[in-house]
């Protein structure tokens, strides 16, 4: 009883009713954690076949779900930022612009059309706009997307600009 409130009692106990969901999370996270691994692969070696240089490199063990790619300009890391948001479930209409952060030194660009606000399981990419210009992308539940998003951001690389062609 002194872990709900009165009158729930032992009926709610100290879970709340929130098993299922707990076990949810539970079945689900290696199958998470395998998408965004192997995205975090595919991002790494693409990067790495174009010229970019990428940490950590292709190929070697990992440690985190965070890839990260070194564009070398400011045009380049928006143009990236953008396609990303462009090929995001949620907000894809929007266009990430670089703005001032708290517990950040220079503006920073942040795609993260995701569906929980602020996760780190989905796909985002993000990077503050100072020298050498390095994005940062994390996460995401299928690699199906980070793929169709990825093939996206390289071809705005590829325009050398921050505006994306029109999607199909």
């Amino acid at each position: 009883y002194r872990l709900t409130a009165p009158g729930i009692g032992g009926e709610g106990g100290a879970t709340f009713d929130q098993n299922r969901l707990l076990y949810q999370g539970l079945f689900l996270a290696p199958q998470m954690v395998g998408e965004a691994m192997k995205g975090s692969h595919l991002i790494a070696y693409v990067g790495d076949k174009l010229g970019y240089p990428v940490n950590p490199a292709p190929f070697v063990p990992r440690r985190d779900i965070i890839q990260a790619i070194k564009l070398g300009s400011p045009d380049k890391l928006i143009a990236f930022c953008k396609a990303i948001q462009a090929y995001s479930p949620i907000g894809s209409y929007l266009d990430p612009v670089p703005a001032q952060m708290p517990g950040y030194e220079s503006q920073v660009v942040m795609a993260g059309g995701t569906f929980i606000d602020g996760s780190t399981s989905e796909f985002s990419a993000d990077g503050p706009l100072r020298e050498p210009y390095i994005v940062f992308c994390q996460g995401g539940t299928h690699w199906t997307h980070i793929s169709l998003a990825l093939e996206q951001a390289i071809a705005a690389l590829m325009n050398g600009s921050s505006h994306l062609p029109s999607l199909p």
